[in-house]
């Protein structure tokens, strides 16, 4: 199952209380009041770790809870403040509250923070309350309880290039021929279950790169949860362009298939057929009669307005132009995130 979502509690720590302690010293007889206040309790704090790409490891962590600040103690000692309890989540995480469905955060580069309870302020100690009318006060405060609060967190993939199309249109293929990604590649529908991100190089450039990602097949009914749906074209809203495969090889009507999946992006609760896209027919070295297929292709492309080509992931025909097609597309769109 893609775990792409998390529901967690998140309980900050709440802060010490203040001391109530007097002077005790030899020849000093009515010392004065002399206790510390209380530490801060703990704040909890997401934080974007480049290097994670799901939620899978806070899924089974239903309360996360910061230490509580150290009481305040005599001879005028604060109680030491408690750390925060930092919450590693990856980039594109997106943060609501669970109750109000406000958001309160997206988490988009490697560091960024945010702070979704905070942690309670310490209690004063009895020194804070001396006055001329009262020199030896016994009150101290206890320390104010941390926030409670229960998260949503969603992930939705960065990427400058997502691939999209039925399952089994070479996806998994085209991103392991063009990055150092690996994903599972075999001949039946579904293989790929979540996304994977590799990192492609310019042709001829050794300084420009862009990132793609192997989106998992859609079916129809996608955008009503069919096929885990959902949760896949929730990725797809964070892909500046989009490279729709077609397996050219099936005796299926190219123009059902590109249907289909234009259907549903439109249908999503946020449409996502508005993103810059080419349609790039795979899978060429085992078309019988190529001319045919392309044609078919070149039809349905201009049907929307859009370019297209053909490409082997197996031979490497075709990628190299449409790694340039790519490459400029991601470039003047740069606004979509």
């Amino acid at each position: 199952m893609l775990i792409d979502q998390a529901r967690i509690t998140v309980w900050a720590g709440n802060g010490g209380n203040g001391c109530v302690s007097f002077r005790r010293e030899k020849f000093v007889p009515r010392g004065g009041p002399n206790g510390g206040d209380g530490g801060r309790g703990g704040d909890v704090v997401l934080r974007v770790e480049r290097n994670l790409n799901t939620l899978l490891h806070i899924h089974n962590r239903r309360l996360i809870r910061a230490e509580n600040g150290h009481h305040g103690m005599g001879s005028n000692k604060t109680g030491a403040g408690a750390s925060a309890m930092v919450i590693r989540v990856p980039p594109g995480t997106i943060v609501r509250d669970f109750e109000t469905g406000e958001v309160l955060g997206d988490l988009l580069e490697d560091g960024d923070e945010l702070v979704v309870a905070g942690g309670g302020r310490g209690g004063r100690g009895n020194a804070r309350f001396s006055s001329p009318t009262n020199r030896a006060p016994r009150t101290a405060e206890e320390g104010v309880p941390g926030e409670k609060r229960e998260l949503e967190l969603e992930l939705k993939l960065l990427a400058d290039v997502g691939l999209v199309g039925l399952p089994n249109a070479g996806k998994s293929t085209l991103l392991a021929r063009l990055s150092a990604a690996r994903p599972k590649v075999a001949e039946y529908p579904f293989t790929t279950l979540e996304p994977h991100l590799g990192v492609v190089q310019a042709p001829d450039d050794d300084y420009r790169t862009l990132v793609m990602a192997d989106i998992p097949g859609l079916i129809e009914g996608a955008h009503q949860g069919a096929g885990l749906g959902v949760q896949f074209l929730r990725h797809v809203e964070r892909c500046r362009v989009l490279a729709h495969l077609v397996d050219l090889s099936s005796e299926d009507s190219v123009a059902d298939r590109v249907d289909t999946i234009r259907g549903e992006l439109a249908a999503f609760a946020t449409p996502l057929d508005g993103r810059p896209w080419v349609l790039v027919g795979t899978k060429v070295e085992a078309v019988a009669e190529r001319t045919a297929s392309e044609a078919e292709l070149n039809r349905v492309a201009a049907e929307y307005e859009v370019p297209a080509l053909t490409i082997s992931a197996v031979t490497g025909d075709g990628l190299r132009r449409l790694l340039g097609l790519l490459f400029k597309l991601v470039s003047e769109n740069q606004e979509i995130t």
